[in-house]
């Protein structure tokens, strides 16, 4: 009764925790970023996709728990893309995209950038989230590669454009200190991958604006092609992308213009790296669970606001869609 009470019954395919809570939305993700996936043997991830086989064939062996049931599941998304069966490059992994990401990070967030660095971070960054996207992409429909690099290219000349020009600016401004116009040089990552996230999506999904996306009874019946839905599922994941980036662009420059000031740092500047390393890290693995937890993966939305054709054809009066991470 104990496990029963704390761990669901399994059902393959679907999520552990409630998604219409936040707190259940967070738990999940939280497990699909957990980066102890990246280190699981070729041994488990076979006795991990064999479990599951078997549960789907109604063939499993006497004892197995929920429990076990969920982590199988746990690892085996982790690390095997749904749609094509075949393994995913460790870097590009959700599981791995805080550990790999990070270096990257801090690299975007080093005081005294020139304008080749600039580029250099700015480029490296957008390389990686194309990688990521590309690796962890809907695959059941093909999607022209076109498409990908036209996100990929129109986010690194967004980024890129964006980082040096407001470089040039704050270094022009005579009327800032050199401690004021430090921290706004430390900001101004912010800004750019913004833009470029905003730029990245508005790109890769433009065609669901002139063709619309699916949206799903509470049966799972396909009722039509919504482009209102489609509109209202870039908007979420546009902001949900500007948010990612605010407290990991915003927070270490913050933290570490206060930390730079103590004793300690100030008599050994070796340690000013790996202390931002840190800080860079913790506001990572804080805020990306929290961030793309604002809203649910299959949002909702009423029929009463969707196009006259789709409302005609259901009796139901909210419909669902995936809105994508």
């Amino acid at each position: 009764m104990a496990e029963s009470a704390a761990c669901p019954t399994f059902q393959l395919g679907k999520p552990r925790y409630d998604q219409s809570s936040f707190l259940g939305r967070l738990k999940h993700f939280v497990e699909i970023i957990d980066p102890s996936t990246l280190f699981v043997s070729e041994r488990r991830l076979t006795e991990c996709i064999k479990l599951l086989d078997e549960f789907k064939h109604g063939k499993l062996p006497p004892g197995v728990s929920d429990l076990q049931l969920w982590e199988a599941q746990k690892v085996t998304q982790a690390i095997i893309h749904p749609d094509t069966g075949e393994k995913i490059f460790m870097p590009f992994r959700m599981s791995g995209y805080v550990p790999f990401g990070t270096p990257i990070v801090v690299g975007l967030l080093l005081p005294n950038q020139t304008v080749v660095s600039t580029i250099f971070w700015q480029w490296l960054n957008q390389s990686h989230n194309a990688c990521v996207n590309y690796s962890n992409r809907n695959a059941t429909k093909p999607t022209p590669t076109s498409t990908f690099l036209q996100g990929y290219f129109g986010a690194v000349t967004s980024a890129v454009s964006l980082a040096v020009g407001l470089n040039v600016l704050i270094q022009k401004a005579n009327r800032l200190s050199p401690a004021t116009r430090m921290i706004i040089q430390r900001l101004i990552p912010f800004p750019a991958v913004a833009s470029a996230n905003i730029c990245n999506v508005g790109l890769m999904r433009h065609n669901e604006l002139s063709e619309g996306v699916d949206v799903l009874d509470e049966n799972g019946n396909i009722l039509g092609s919504s482009k209102i839905a489609a509109k209202h599922a870039i908007m979420e994941t546009a902001f949900t992308r500007v948010v990612l980036p605010m407290p990991i662009f915003v927070l270490p420059p913050i933290i570490m213009s206060y930390l730079e000031k103590l004793p300690l740092l100030q008599m050994n500047r070796r340690l000013l790296l790996p202390i931002h390393s840190l800080v860079c890290l913790a506001t990572f693995s804080l805020s990306l669970p929290l961030a793309i937890s604002l809203f649910p993966q299959i949002s909702q939305i009423e029929v009463s606001q969707l196009e006259p054709e789709i409302a005609m054809a259901t009796d139901c009066k909210v419909v669902t869609y995936n809105k994508g991470l």
